[in-house]
C-alpha cells in the first residue's frame, strides 16, 4: 500500500561510516526529509563538505543511501 506524500513516517538516520547504535529516529514525510533533519543539527565546524547517511523506513525496513551536501542541505542518492 501507498502512502499519501503529507503523512509522516518514523525513519532511523544514521552516518554511513557509524553504526547504526548511533542513529536517530526522526518523524518526517520522506526518506529526502528525514537526510536533511538529520544534518540540520549536525555541527559543521571542521567536518567535510558532504556525509552519507543510510536513512531506514521503521515500517517497512527500506533503506536508501544518500549523500547531503552539509554547505546546501541538498540530498542526492549515493552513487
Amino acid at each position: 500500500m501507498t502512502q499519501p506524500a503529507d503523512t509522516d513516517r518514523r525513519f532511523s538516520v544514521h552516518a554511513r561510516h557509524e553504526d547504526r547504535h548511533r542513529a536517530r529516529v526522526l518523524t518526517e514525510p520522506s526518506f529526502e526529509a528525514a537526510a536533511v533533519a538529520y544534518v540540520e543539527d549536525l555541527p559543521h565546524g571542521d567536518a567535510e563538505p558532504e556525509i552519507s547517511l543510510i536513512v531506514r523506513d521503521l515500517e517497512s525496513g527500506h533503506e536508501h543511501c544518500f549523500r547531503v551536501d552539509l554547505e546546501t542541505g541538498e540530498a542526492a542518492p549515493c552513487g
